[in-house]
């Protein structure tokens, strides 16, 4: 596994854009917080931080292609919305790349929709990507709050904010996000 963070923050930030950097950095800084709070490994909390969105700005060709060259199982939610293929896609890289754990990978993997029985170091990045610094919609500084308190609670709140925006704006609905709030739920 990768061991030089420094040497890793250069590779990330000439894949990004200013803007996407500078939330990768945000989110690497939350998983740091959130780790020490919770009794995570930091290390690797930081490094799954830094890298979760690597594949963030490819375009929606370039992800269908590396999909299927890299022989990605994807849904046909995804195959129409490509974009959410990001977190399987920088999960792939960072096996190759970086020789990250499992554990590691599936924290990218599932960072956008979360999944039933999360660990750790999975419900760490999902709720650092929602309230790293760079964010300023409505409603983050009370989940920032949350998330230092329960990480659980801020997740099942975060999916419950999601699914209403997404309704109101006639979006699709992530499946494996109603599968993560319900597991949550069920399971307090």
């Amino acid at each position: 596994m990768v061991e030089d963070i420094e040497l890793l923050k250069e590779e990330i930030k000439e894949r990004l854009s200013e803007k996407r950097f500078l939330h990768s950095l945000a989110v690497m800084n939350m998983c740091e917080k959130l780790a020490k709070k919770y009794n995570c490994d930091v290390k690797r909390a930081k490094l799954v931080g830094l890298v979760h969105d690597m594949a963030k700005e490819m375009t929606d060709e370039e992800m269908l292609e590396y999909a299927k060259k890299n022989n990605i199982v994807i849904t046909e939610t995804e195959r129409n919305i490509p974009q959410i293929l990001h977190g399987k896609i920088a999960s792939n890289l960072a096996k190759k790349k970086y020789d990250f754990d499992d554990e590691m990978c599936d924290a990218i993997k599932y960072h956008t929709t979360g999944k039933e029985n999360m660990t750790l170091m999975q419900k760490v990045l999902f709720v650092a990507d929602k309230i790293d610094e760079t964010r300023k919609y409505e409603g983050v500084e009370e989940l920032r709050k949350l998330a230092f308190e329960n990480l659980d609670e801020a997740i099942i709140k975060n999916i419950d904010e999601t699914l209403k925006i997404n309704i109101d704006k006639e979006k699709v609905i992530l499946e494996e996000s109603i599968k993560t709030r319900n597991y949550l739920l069920i399971n307090k």
